[in-house]
C-alpha cells in the first residue's frame, strides 16, 4: 500500500492541538477530516482509473460521489454547529445534484467563495492531489501566481532552507502543488517595490509570517522551514489563525481561504 501524505499533517495537528489550545477545536475538526481524506486518497489508489479520464480540465472521477455521505457523516459527527447543520441539509440532495454540484466546483477557478465551499473542497482535494501526481507538467515560461497544475490561486507560502537562506515556495489551496516564486513580488497583484510588501511577525508565531501587499490590500501567511523544520506548512498555516484575524483588523483581505475556510 502506497504511503501516505496525510499522516504527518496529523500528527503535527494533534500537536499543535496539545500547544495551542485557541486551536484545539479546528485542529480536531481538521485531523477528523484528514483521516477521511487519507482514506479517500487510499482508496483512490487501488481503484481502476485510467489515466486517459484524468485530468483539471476534465469532469471528476464518476464513481467519487459514491463516498460523499460519508465525508458528510465526517462533517456532521466533527464539525461546528454551523457546519452539523449545513451537512444535514446537504444528505437531503441526490447524487445528481451532489454530483453537479461537485462538478461546478471542480472547474470554477474564479468563483467567489461561500461558505458551502468548504463541502466541495474539502472532498475533492485528496482526488485533486491524486490528480496532480498522475499529471505531466510543462515547465512554465515564467512564474505563475496561481497553481500550474489547476491553477488554483495560492492559499500559503512556504520558505525551504537553501543554502544560508530560504526559497520561497507558493502552497496551492487545493491540489497543494507547490511552485517556485520570487521572494519580492505579491502572488496577488503582481506588485514589486518592496516598500508596498510589508512583511509582520508575531512572536507566539515566529516561524509563520504574514505578507501583505499595500497595493492589492491582500495577504498570505508564509511558514518559515528554516525556523522550524518540523513545520507542516498546511497545518501550521491553520493552527496560526489569530495572524489572519490580526490581518483582517487591519485591512487586508485573505488571497485565499484554506481547506477549513479560514
Amino acid at each position: 500500500m502506497p504511503s501516505s501524505p496525510w499522516q504527518k499533517r496529523i500528527d503535527r495537528a494533534e500537536k499543535l492541538a496539545e500547544k495551542n489550545r485557541f486551536a484545539g477545536e479546528i485542529l480536531g475538526f481538521y485531523v477528523a477530516i484528514s483521516r477521511f481524506q487519507e482514506d479517500l486518497w487510499l482508496r483512490l489508489q487501488d481503484a481502476s482509473i485510467s489515466r486517459e479520464g484524468l485530468g483539471f480540465q476534465v469532469s471528476p472521477w464518476p464513481g467519487l460521489v459514491h463516498h460523499f455521505p460519508a465525508f458528510l457523516s465526517v462533517a456532521e459527527g466533527y464539525g461546528p454547529s454551523a457546519t452539523m447543520s449545513a451537512a444535514r441539509e446537504l444528505q437531503s440532495k441526490s447524487e445528481d445534484e451532489v454530483s453537479a454540484r461537485l462538478k461546478d466546483f471542480w472547474s470554477n477557478r474564479d468563483g467567489h467563495a461561500v461558505a458551502e465551499d468548504f463541502f466541495w473542497r474539502a472532498f475533492l482535494q485528496p482526488y485533486a492531489e491524486f490528480v496532480r501526481s498522475r499529471t505531466r507538467l510543462e515547465r512554465p515560461p515564467h512564474t505563475p501566481c496561481t497553481c500550474p497544475y489547476c491553477q488554483r490561486a495560492p492559499g500559503a507560502g512556504v520558505l525551504r532552507p537553501l543554502g544560508d537562506g530560504g526559497q520561497r515556495y507558493l502552497l496551492c489551496s487545493f491540489c497543494l502543488a507547490e511552485w517556485e516564486f520570487r521572494r519580492i513580488v505579491c502572488p496577488s497583484c503582481g506588485e514589486e517595490d518592496h516598500a508596498k510588501l510589508p512583511v509582520y511577525r508575531a512572536e507566539a508565531f515566529a516561524h509563520v509570517r504574514v505578507e501583505c501587499c499595500d497595493k492589492c490590500k491582500t495577504y498570505l501567511k508564509t511558514v518559515d522551514l528554516t525556523k522550524d523544520g518540523l513545520a507542516e506548512p498546511i497545518v501550521d498555516e491553520i493552527a496560526s489563525v489569530p495572524l489572519d484575524l490580526w490581518a483582517q483588523e487591519r485591512g487586508y483581505s485573505k488571497l485565499q481561504t484554506n481547506v477549513m475556510q479560514l
